[in-house]
């Protein structure tokens, strides 16, 4: 069963129409990227999914009791009310020590419990908003473009950790992003949109699809082969032939 539903969803912001006819599901244990250009309706597609914009037409169903972990596109913290790191895992829940120490060692952020928030670099702050996200071991993980301002090798490095919790962990993850090496080889699905969902498949599928490079160029195909080749150097891919077949439609 999937862990949310969308059927035939619309959605207006201030009379502006940011979905449009969207079908979208995930299951359990399933990675799906979601990509397309800025303005596209990623973060609205997010915000959707987990409850904060109700959709002006369609349905969205979520399975009973479902957790969800969400590392959000930003997060400013005022430079003049220092909080430790320990501190702000514990907003608003104060988790034991030993969650906390679990939760940073799987983000990849051993050590950092006595660190303030504003002193961390970017990829540390990047990864101690994962360990918040996964503190409590959702079914889903859901996270808008968590490498933003990060370098390409920041970004890998994150996505790889991201990988491993959802291995450790088993929740399904849900990701959005604007950089097209983030389409990882182990995404199970790529998704992209650009207010309505254009193409759907696996990796290799979208990349390829006229729809795609109509939104992002040709060169794209090279850049993900130039990202799963460096990230196949870590980890094995899994290939999976229920997701060799995708959906590509003309706006």
């Amino acid at each position: 069963m999937s862990l949310i539903e969308l059927k035939d969803v619309d959605v207006r912001l201030g009379g502006h129409q940011a979905l449009s006819h969207v079908d979208f599901t995930i299951d359990k244990g399933e990675i799906v990227t979601v990509v397309g250009p800025n303005g596209s309706g990623k973060t609205t597609l997010l915000r959707t999914l987990i409850g904060a914009i109700k959709p002006s037409r369609g349905k969205v169903q979520r399975t009973a009791g479902l957790s969800i972990g969400y590392v959000p596109q930003r997060l400013a913290l005022d430079a003049t009310l220092p909080i430790t790191v320990r501190r702000f895992l514990r907003l608003p829940i104060r988790h034991p020590e030993e969650f906390l120490t679990e939760a940073l060692h799987r983000a990849g952020a051993d050590g950092l419990q006595d660190r303030q928030m504003t002193d961390l670099s970017g990829g540390q702050f990047q990864r101690v908003l994962l360990a918040r996200a996964i503190l409590k071991k959702p079914d889903l993980l859901v996270l808008d473009e968590p490498t933003t301002g990060l370098d390409q090798p920041g970004s890998a490095a994150l996505y790889r950790q991201i990988e491993q919790v959802r291995r450790e962990i088993g929740s399904a993850v849900l990701m959005v992003s604007h950089e097209l090496h983030v389409v990882m080889s182990a995404s199970d699905r790529v998704i992209c949109l650009n207010g309505h969902v254009c193409c759907h498949g696996a990796p290799e599928i979208v990349a390829s699809a006229p729809e795609y490079r109509a939104l992002f160029g040709t060169g794209t195909q090279g850049a993900l082969a130039l990202y799963r080749h460096d990230h196949d150097h870590h980890h094995h891919s899994h290939t999976d032939d229920s997701h060799e077949h995708g959906a590509c439609e003309h706006a």
